[in-house]
C-alpha cells in the first residue's frame, strides 16, 4: 500500500534511535576472533526462517562459512530466505548451502544430524515466543514441548555429535518471569546449563524484536495493507532491538561466550524504552495519517469499512492492558546474578547461571510428562509444577488472553 516505505530506517529514526548497529563496535573489536570462530566452518541453524533466524544467517554470511544447512518448519519462510539471500550482494553463500522444511523433532533431522554432522555450530531458535500462547492447557503443552522438552532431545543428540559452539535463544522474559512462556525459556536455560559442563552452551536474553514477524508492530503493518484498524495496549514499553542487531547479538554470544554464559543487550532504561502506543502513532505520521482515536473495537472496525483511497486519518483503538502474563517493563537479568560489563562493549553476560544437576532435570521432566499424560490437567497445575522449580515466577493470570482481543 505505502511502497515509499522504507522499514528499515523507520526502525532506526524512531524505534531503536540508533544510526549503525548497537554490536558495529563490538563486532570491530572481535573482527579476528568472529573470522577464527566463522571462517571455513560448518553451521546449522535450526527455527532458521523466523526472524531472528534469518538475521542470524545473514550475519553469520558477512562472514565465510564452508557448509549451512538451516531448518525450519515453516517451507515459505525457507523459500523467501534463499530468495532473500541470492538476490543480495553482501553474502557470502557457500556451495554446501542447503534448506530443510521440516521439525527438529523429527526422525529426518535425527538423520541430518548423523549423516552430515558434526557441525561447528549450532544455533536453536526454534520456539513459542509470544505470551499469546498462554491460552490454554493444549497451547501451553504445546509451548513447554518445544521449547523445553524439545530441546533436550536436541541436546541429547549433540553430546553424541558434538559441535564447537551451541547456541539457544532465550528471552528477556526469563527474567524473574510472569507467564508461562517466559517460564518455559527460563526452565529452557536451566535445561541447557545442565549440559554446559559437556557441550560449549550459550544463550541471549534480549528486548522485543522491532517488526520481526507476528510481533504487535509487525501487525501494525498488516493492518494498514488491509485497510483494518489498529489496536495497541496503553502503557507498555519495551525495549527494542533491530532485526539486523538481534542476529549479530546472538552471533556474537553464540561464538565468543564461554559455556554456560547468558549475554544480553546493553540498554539504558530512560534512553531506549518505547510505548508501543507511541511506535503506532508515529508509524502513522510516518505514512501521512494522523490517529483517529476509537473508545471501542466495534468503532474502530466500523470506522476501518470507511476507509477510501484519500485516507487523511486512520483509526485505532487504545486499551489498558488486561490479559494474563503481561508484565509492564523488561529486564534482563536478577539482582542474584553476576554480570560482566567490561568484555563487551554493548553486551553484557551473566556468569553465574544456574546449573541444576541432571537428576534435577530429569525430576522436573518426569513431572511435567506425568502431569501431560493425565486427562486431568489444568493451567493451574501447570503453573504450581512451575513455581516449585523457578522460585521467582509470579504468574499474572486474569482469565483472558491475547487472542481475545483485536
Amino acid at each position: 500500500m505505502y511502497t515509499h516505505f522504507n522499514l528499515e530506517r523507520f526502525i532506526s529514526q524512531h524505534v531503536t534511535g540508533r544510526a549503525e548497529s548497537l554490536l558495529t563496535k563490538d563486532f570491530k573489536n572481535y573482527d579476528a576472533q568472529l573470522h577464527e570462530q566463522i571462517d571455513d566452518k560448518s553451521a546449522l541453524i535450526i527455527g532458521g526462517a523466523g526472524t531472528i533466524g534469518s538475521y542470524y544467517s545473514k550475519a553469520l554470511l558477512r562472514f565465510k562459512p564452508k557448509r549451512l544447512f538451516v531448518i525450519d518448519i515453516n517451507e515459505n519462510g525457507l523459500t523467501e530466505l534463499v530468495r532473500d539471500l541470492r538476490s543480495s550482494t553482501c553474502y557470502n553463500i557457500p556451495d554446501d548451502f542447503i534448506t530443510y522444511p521440516i521439525n527438529f523433532g523429527d526422525k529426518v533431522f535425527e538423520k541430518i544430524v548423523r549423516q552430515a554432522g558434526p557441525f561447528d555450530i549450532v544455533a536453536n531458535f526454534a520456539a513459542h515466543k509470544h505470551v499469546r500462547s498462554e491460552k490454554d492447557i493444549f497451547s501451553i503443552e504445546a509451548m513447554i514441548d518445544n521449547n523445553v522438552l524439545r530441546a533436550r532431545k536436541l541436546l541429547d543428540l549433540l553430546l553424541e555429535f558434538p559441535p564447537k559452539h551451541f547456541f539457544c535463544v532465550s528471552t528477556d522474559k526469563a527474567a524473574n518471569p510472569v507467564n508461562i512462556m517466559g517460564a518455559s525459556k527460563k526452565l529452557m536455560e536451566e535445561l541447557i546449563m545442565a549440559y554446559a559442563s559437556k557441550l560449549p552452551i550459550k544463550t541471549a536474553r534480549f528486548a522485543n524484536v522491532a517488526f520481526s514477524n507476528g510481533s504487535l508492530p509487525s501487525g501494525f503493518i498488516e493492518r494498514i495493507n488491509k485497510r483494518q484498524p489498529l489496536s495497541c495496549p496503553l502503557g507498555i514499553k519495551r525495549f527494542f532491538v533491530s532485526p539486523t542487531e538481534s542476529g549479530e547479538i546472538c552471533l556474537a554470544a553464540s561464538v565468543l561466550g564461554k559455556s554456560g554464559d547468558i549475554f544480553f543487550p546493553k540498554l539504558d532504561e530512560e534512553k531506549d524504552m518505547l510505548d508501543f502506543s507511541v511506535i503506532a502513532k508515529t508509524l502513522l505520521k510516518e505514512l501521512g495519517l494522523k490517529a483517529d482515536i476509537c473508545k471501542t473495537e466495534d468503532e474502530a472496525r466500523e470506522k476501518a469499512l470507511k476507509l477510501d483511497s484519500k485516507i487523511t486519518s486512520y483509526p485505532i483503538y487504545f486499551f489498558e492492558s488486561d490479559t494474563s502474563g503481561e508484565k509492564t517493563f523488561e529486564e534482563f537479568y536478577t539482582e542474584n546474578e553476576e554480570l560482566d560489563l567490561d568484555t563487551f562493549a554493548n553486551l553484557g553476560v551473566i556468569k553465574n547461571s544456574t546449573k541444576r544437576d541432571i537428576s534435577e532435570i530429569d525430576d522436573i521432566f518426569y513431572r511435567l510428562d506425568t502431569l501431560f499424560s493425565s486427562n486431568n490437567i489444568n493451567k493451574a497445575l501447570i503453573v504450581d509444577i512451575l513455581k516449585e522449580y523457578l522460585p521467582n515466577f509470579e504468574h499474572i493470570e486474569k482469565g483472558k488472553h491475547l487472542d481475545q482481543r483485536m
